[in-house]
């Protein structure tokens, strides 16, 4: 490549420029890292010792004058000195705003209550969503032929082991207590799964949270005491709360849990179907059944257990009156938490 050819080269080029852009190209064409400058700068190396010093002195030479040249042009065509392609951007105009992101309104109510418990001293654990049968069916006294397994039912996963997506969060109490001894103090929260038809309250996938105490001498008047102590923290102080006899298999006595209307104040509307109380949560003594199962010794340890469906909890906190509303993703509704 003789320097000489390519100064008459340059000298014709730069005569046709008329724009920052076709000065910009030429630039980067003789003094871009793989430009012609590039490419006589790598010859160096092979020519003879004794011509090398004058042919770098020539590549020099060169470099100065293009970029002489294209300063003169710069002048010409805009009165100003180059700018690179990155610097020509106006800094004065208003950017791309990035939209803040937020919680989703279940996950803000999860963290809410396992915050609560944590304060408490309950530790958080999680579990898998597909399970074996054993967790979530007969761990938690619900034997094959059992009835209640009908309003547990879920679906099941093709295979010989009996998995199947996990019914309730229940099957956490079976993991930890075969895993660990007494004393204990979860709380787990998770998705869970039932073959429900989809409606303004029902959900084939919805989210629990499952909470568990173990030690010796636990009594139901400390069950009574923390899921007051979370109703109020969650709902208000002002809310009033009532235990009633229900029936759960892995509890034993078991009890649903009441709150005064949040909405009504306990007067009676249509959120609470005119009886003052909203259903929260089903809870009770875990049974010994369970305990068996895990390896306690039920006549030395006892224990209280709850639920609740977070749906139902952000659907009064919230005044929502329909849960497909949470999984739809419509950003109208979402902005709102």
């Amino acid at each position: 490549m003789d320097i000489e050819t390519i100064k008459a080269q340059i000298d014709s080029e730069i005569q046709n420029i008329n724009s920052t852009q076709n000065l910009e190209e030429f630039r980067l064409k003789y003094l871009g890292r793989k430009g012609i400058l590039a490419q006589l700068t790598s010859q160096i190396p092979l020519l003879p010792q004794e011509e090398r010093a004058l042919f770098g002195q020539q590549v020099n030479a060169l470099k100065n004058r293009i970029l002489s040249l294209v300063s003169e042009k710069q002048k010409s065509i805009t009165g100003g000195p180059i700018h690179r392609k990155a610097d020509i951007y106006d800094i004065s105009m208003p950017g791309i705003a990035q939209e803040l992101g937020r919680l989703h309104p279940i996950t803000q109510v999860i963290d809410e209550i396992c915050t609560i418990f944590n304060r408490m001293g309950f530790s958080i654990v999680e579990g898998p969503d597909i399970e074996t049968e054993f967790n979530n069916f007969t761990g938690l006294n619900i034997p094959l032929e059992h009835p209640s397994r009908d309003a547990f039912d879920t679906f099941y996963l093709k295979g010989k082991d009996k998995l199947l997506l996990r019914s309730h969060t229940s099957p956490v109490q079976i993991r930890v207590m075969k895993s660990r001894k007494p004393p204990l103090a979860i709380v787990v929260p998770g998705r869970v799964y039932r073959p429900d038809a989809t409606d303004a309250s029902h959900s084939f996938m919805f989210h629990q949270i499952e909470g568990f105490m173990v030690s010796e001498n636990i009594r139901f008047s400390d069950l009574k005491g923390v899921l007051e102590l979370v109703a109020r923290a969650v709902f208000g102080k002002d809310i009033k709360m009532r235990f009633r006899p229900h029936f759960f298999p892995f509890t034993e006595p078991s009890a649903e849990v009441d709150i005064s209307c949040i909405i009504c104040k306990g007067k009676g509307c249509s959120v609470c179907g005119r009886k003052g109380w909203l259903e929260i949560l089903g809870s009770g003594m875990i049974h010994p059944n369970v305990f068996k199962h895990v390896g306690y010794d039920p006549k030395k340890y006892t224990g209280f257990a709850f639920g609740m469906g977070i749906e139902r909890i952000a659907m009064l906190k919230f005044g929502i009156d329909d849960i497909r509303l949470f999984f739809e993703n419509d950003l109208r509704f979402l902005k709102q938490f």
